[in-house]
């Protein structure tokens, strides 16, 4: 951590020394009578509900993919699992408000399919309005609109090396003729990673110890395209489609050796080897109507769209025991298909002195996931069973926003959801069928003291849903020798937010965050029938997190040198959980967190953009801990030349500390610590060609929903 605070304080003083004399020369060669300053929005904006990360004119674009950008947001952190978390909480992601379909593993394979150079801005939305379907924050991630006549955009070819070595090409068009749009995307990435795991697994019955080191060895090649067409009737009326394919062919190779003792004695040794294959595919479609009166601020969304994903997987495991090198084969085979349709209904006007939005939603899924065991080490393990999943989700909202004595500003807004849904599975007969309707209540008050102090105060009940297959009990096998499964018996999650913001100067914020819950589901540990199982159960329990957090937005050099810096402090009680639960975990956890995005543009004149990226995370989430602060960094240069609108750009990430996700999850059976060193390291090299001119504008729409009371 020293070498990186040094190293980043060495480079901006090095900068600040070397521009300052630079433009010293130039003023005296050139005889400057006058200074034209050009106005343009700061790289990380604090408002009331969220933080922008304005990033359309950033140097961390060149070769980057979303993906790549994501990380580097202030508030945004991303685990070993590859979920992603702001403040530390899970997130509903959004892509130009429309919410992504995607999850886990399979949003960051997609993520990585757009471009960066598509985004405007990223936006971690911690007090969401009633709008919004999500169980706490929200990310949006607003992708460019380019109006100007012809045919424009971009190529993109990147190189990165870290453990192993991978590629990312990317085409990006578009073409604009009077009233019609078109935007094609289309990309390919062929990636390569490497990690190495070490677990110890301690059973309190018997004292049961099992230790395993693990490597693995992925390929993953992902071709996608996407198209956009918008046609403008008139100046009210637009209509359009959305078209998305995306691909991806995966395989993996593993080895795992595990030594398991009881009560201090050996009990079982084997070495396993794993190879995997897998298929995945999504298309996804969306049709919309927009009406927008400017004049009388009324605006009118409807979407109209269909989600369908496969996901063909096979997986087949060696298991040799030692020292008898007996051979046992498992494998297992799925075809997951999920498939959604959902008509969505937007409508704003202005209501006496203030705004009203309603709107609702009707959601539709039939998800099945089908698995087959085979081998001779299937024994007393279930060989083949289907899972159905099926519901109906309807949703109405209000929004109402005013603004009393000019200083002021309110946002009161109800969220109705009810559910329907039923599972069940073929072979085993189990099924559940239940519905159920909540109320989600928010509230927005902003004060402003004077043009340079204002306070704001947000409330957000919640309510998290499990995910679909987290309800699937067939037990499958996994690379380290354990298994995994679901639980049909889950319940949704229900938490409450109260939230705060001091706004001093328009530059420096301090936030505070209470969050409070009474019931949750968390990954635990299960010993059944002689495995180890790790699955998602319902656990009852008070618990409450407390979050404090200074962050500011600070220009210099004519606003060539931007620097935002944050630092949180994290406390979480559980000590009532632990005891419900009886549960030999920490009662009370206090960590801290912090961020640091510097970009400089323009250095000595030379059109070379430089930016840095430094992230100190703890990865404690639920009933797993964190034993390790893992200290994240990213430093790149682009040159630009303007006259052929070509980009390079190199890369150097965690150069200076690899990370380890190094946890520990405490069940009611025992603890469980994993130690992953992940390949999230090295260099990447990109070339980025532009064609065409680049203008852009913002999505005027959806400024003016999110700027009418407490957005701004």
């Amino acid at each position: 951590m020293r070498i990186i605070i040094s190293s980043a304080a060495l480079l901006i003083g090095t900068l600040v020394f070397a521009q300052a004399k630079n433009d010293t020369i130039k003023q005296k060669e050139n005889q400057i009578e006058g200074v034209t300053l050009t106005a343009r929005k700061p790289t990380v904006e604090s408002k009331v509900d969220r933080t922008v990360f304005n990033v359309s004119n950033s140097s961390i674009l060149a070769g980057n993919t979303t993906w790549d950008v994501l990380r580097m947001t202030p508030l945004v952190s991303i685990d070993n699992n590859d979920a992603i978390k702001a403040e530390g909480e899970s997130v509903t992601v959004y892509i130009n408000d429309r919410k992504s379909v995607f999850t886990g593993k399979e949003l960051k394979e997609y993520l990585k399919t757009i471009p960066a150079d598509n985004l405007m801005k990223i936006e971690v939305i911690t007090s969401p309005s009633s709008r919004y379907e999500t169980a706490g924050s929200v990310i949006n991630i607003v992708l460019k609109k380019r109006d100007d006549e012809g045919i424009k955009g971009s190529a993109t070819f990147n190189n990165r090396q870290n453990t192993k070595n991978s590629q990312y090409t990317n085409l990006n068009l578009n073409y604009h003729k009077k009233n019609f749009t078109q935007t094609l995307t289309g990309s390919y990435s062929d990636n390569t990673f490497f990690q190495t795991n070490t677990s110890v697994n301690s059973l309190y019955k018997d004292n049961d110890v099992t230790q395993i080191t693990n490597q693995t060895l992925g390929k993953g090649k992902s071709p996608s395209v996407s198209s956009s067409s918008e046609y403008e009737l008139n100046d009210k009326n637009t209509i359009g489609l959305v078209l998305e394919y995306y691909q991806s062919k995966n395989s993996s190779e593993s080895d795992a050796d595990l030594s398991r003792t009881k009560n201090g004695n050996p009990f079982e040794a084997y070495h396993q080897d794993q190879d995997a294959n897998g298929l995945f595919r999504t298309l996804g479609t969306n049709a919309f109507y927009k009406y927008y009166d400017k004049e009388k601020n009324r605006i009118l969304d409807i979407n109209l769209g269909s989600n369908y994903n496969s996901q063909n997987n096979q997986n087949t495991f060696l298991k040799t025991y030692i020292p008898s090198n007996t051979v046992n084969q498992l494998g297992i085979d799925s075809h997951e298909q999920t498939r959604n349709y959902y008509v969505k209904v937007d409508y704003t006007q202005p209501l006496g002195k203030g705004s009203f939005e309603v709107g609702g939603k009707m959601d539709f899924n039939n998800n099945v996931i089908p698995n087959t065991l085979t081998g001779n080490n299937a024994d007393n393990l279930r060989p083949h069973d289907v899972f159905h999943y099926e519901d109906n989700i309807n949703s109405l909202y209000a929004n109402y926003s005013k603004t009393f004595f000019g200083k002021l500003e309110t946002r009161i807004g109800l969220r109705y959801e009810h559910i329907d849904y039923k599972m069940r599975q073929d072979v085993a007969g189990t099924e559940r069928k239940d519905s159920y309707g909540t109320l989600l209540p928010n509230l927005l008050l902003k004060y402003s003291f004077s043009d340079k102090y204002d306070l704001s105060l947000t409330y957000n009940r919640n309510l998290w849903r499990p995910w679909y297959a987290e309800f699937n009990p067939f037990l499958i096998p996994t690379n380290d020798g354990t298994f995994s499964r679901g639980n049909m018996d889950l319940e949704p999650n229900p938490s409450h937010r109260l939230y705060m913001k001091l706004g001093i100067l328009k530059k420096y914020f301090i936030s505070a965050r209470y969050m409070y819950t009474d019931r949750d589901y968390w990954t635990s540990f299960a010993e059944e029938d002689g495995r180890t199982v790790t699955l998602p159960a319902n656990l009852n329990g008070k618990v409450q997190k407390y979050y404090i957090f200074a962050n500011t937005n600070q220009t210099f050099l004519k606003n060539k040198l931007s620097v935002n810096v944050g630092a949180g402090w994290y406390y979480i009680d559980n000590h009532d959980f632990n005891a419900v639960n009886n549960l030999k975990s920490r009662d009370y956890i206090s960590y801290m967190g912090a961020s640091a995005n510097l970009s400089y543009t323009n250095l000595f004149n030379k059109n070379i953009n430089l930016s840095a990226w430094v992230e100190l995370s703890n990865q404690n989430n639920g009933n797993s801990l964190a034993n390790k602060t893992n200290i994240f960094h990213n430093i790149s240069a682009t040159k630009i030349f303007p006259k052929t609108q070509m980009e390079v750009s190199l890369q150097l990430m965690n150069i200076f500390n690899r990370p380890i996700f190094d946890n520990t999850t405490y069940s009611q059976d025992g603890t469980f610590r994993s130690a992953l060193r992940s390949d999230w390291y090295g260099f990447s090299l990109s070339f980025v060609k532009r064609f065409g001119n680049q203008k852009v504008k913002g999505n005027t729409k959806t400024d003016v929903e999110k700027n009418s009371g407490g957005g701004k």
